[in-house]
């Protein structure tokens, strides 16, 4: 697997991830909750950390080492974390009333 490779796969998990607390009632698929807003909202920044430390230990394997990074690098991937939480969001909120029979 090429380099390439494992960005594309990295950023898909991040899609993933990113949607997976509006999918799932579970807390990290693990344990069962009633899940209020507040609970999704943790989740999410639970899974951005861990694609994000996932990240860092990929760049390490791969590089050698890890490249310093200023606050505006970790502002951006959040913003982009965001956006990747906006299809799981749209259809906890949005879909999942429409598409009930």
């Amino acid at each position: 697997m090429t380099q390439s490779h494992v960005y594309g796969v990295l950023l898909a998990l991040a899609l993933v991830a990113a949607s997976l607390p509006w999918l799932s009632e579970r807390f990290l698929l693990l344990i069962k909750l009633n899940k209020t807003a507040g609970w999704r909202w943790l989740e999410w920044l639970v899974c951005y950390g861990l694609v994000g430390a996932l990240a860092m230990a990929l760049e390490n394997k791969l590089t050698g080492g890890l490249h310093e990074q200023q606050w505006e690098f970790y502002v951006a991937t959040l913003c982009l974390f965001v956006v990747f939480a906006l299809p799981g969001f749209i259809y906890h909120y949005d879909l999942k009333k429409l598409l009930k029979p």
